[in-house]
């Protein structure tokens, strides 16, 4: 197991900076998640620390040593693509055991090693076939078990479950939670879908136009966004956001006026809150927080429903508040609720975000 520490790292296009002093301390054994929105460097980033990519300016150390001029065959490093990019041709024993034999390991160490992965990723009675024989999620594991029999330090991941459908995408995230469950190896993994780095990760890095936004635990990112980038990002569906102003501070927290009603809302005794009346702020409600009828919360008014979607296990609602804002609502179970209906919803002001005119949040 081996750490990972980036130290200002930028990527430099030209006169044109795409990775803007990247700061991040991955610990031996940690599997992270680099996650943001098409465009944001968190592939550009995993290719630096492959060696695939140059760094600019900054410092990569891989296990306290320096690692900027390192060539990529020689950081101890596997890398799994998209694209599987396995030899048609070959099987998958021959797949998983062409880079070693490139090395001239000897052939005992080979069998030892590819047997081993074949092993951990359930793949034994697939060594004869070639790829043309095998699903998605079987060719996606023997481009893993590549990797595996290299034995690396750290496995990085860009994007790999992207080509598979919905239900194999679930089984393949579960095997490689497991993997690292096994092997105990430093990962890192490249996605734009949030619910991959919540349910993978166990720190996730949020980026956003080559900056780090937020770096922390899941649980701690979904329920303390660092601003309201943060918050519309991590979260499905998104979070509400709901234009209100500000009623200036009262002693728990402040005031804010939503469509007439006076809501009060808490926030963190160590910021600079506003206090300015009539100053326009943004409240944060995540869908599956808001609670349909009069409740010892919030009471948020009423919403109108527009389309509902009804996926047995939760009823999702679309529609608008009074004053035409947008408003989604998740509801466990079976919700009797049809197109037009008008419900009363509230939420627990524990639960609420408030974001000032930069986006920067205000809320515990």
């Amino acid at each position: 197991m081996t750490s990972l520490v980036l130290d200002k790292i930028v990527k430099r296009f030209g006169s044109v900076d795409v990775i803007h002093g990247v700061d991040l301390d991955i610990r031996s054994g940690e599997f992270v998640v680099f996650v943001g929105p098409s465009g944001c460097g968190k592939s550009t980033l995993l290719r630096m620390i492959a060696g695939l990519e140059s760094i600019s300016e900054g410092r990569l150390t891989i296990g306290g040593q320096r690692m900027n001029e390192r060539a990529a065959a020689d950081r101890g490093i596997a890398m799994v693509f998209q694209s599987y990019a396995l030899y048609p041709h070959m099987s998958v024993y021959k797949n998983m055991a062409f880079g070693l034999e490139t090395i001239r390991m000897p052939k005992a160490d080979i069998e030892v090693r590819v047997r081993k992965a074949a092993e951990i990723l359930r793949l034994t009675e697939l060594l004869d076939r070639k790829p043309r024989q095998l699903s998605g999620g079987q060719r996606q594991r023997v481009a893993i078990g590549r990797a595996i029999v290299r034995e690396p330090d750290i496995f990085l991941f860009d994007e790999p479950l992207s080509n598979l459908d919905a239900e194999l995408r679930v089984q393949t995230r579960v095997e490689i939670a497991k993997l690292h469950a096994d092997l105990g190896a430093t990962m890192i993994y490249v996605t734009h879908d949030q619910v991959e780095a919540m349910t993978l990760a166990d720190r996730i890095v949020v980026l956003r136009a080559g900056r780090v936004e937020q770096f922390g635990r899941p649980l701690d990112i979904y329920n303390k966004p660092a601003n309201r980038f943060v918050a519309g990002f991590i979260g499905s569906p998104k979070m509400n956001f709901l234009g209100v102003k500000s009623l200036g501070m009262r002693p728990h927290g402040v005031a804010v006026d939503l469509a007439g009603r006076e809501l009060m809302t808490h926030v963190a005794a160590d910021r600079a809150v506003p206090t300015a009346v009539n100053e326009p702020l943004t409240l944060g409600v995540r869908p599956e927080h808001i609670v349909i009828g009069s409740g010892d919360g919030l009471q948020l008014g009423q919403v109108r429903a527009e389309h509902v979607e009804h996926l047995g296990s939760q009823t999702l609602i679309y529609g608008k508040l009074t004053d035409g804002q947008n408003m989604t609502i998740v509801c466990d179970g079976q919700k009797r609720t049809h197109v037009g209906d008008v419900v009363e919803v509230s939420v627990a002001p524990s639960l609420c975000h408030l974001f000032d005119t930069n986006g920067r949040t205000l809320t515990l």
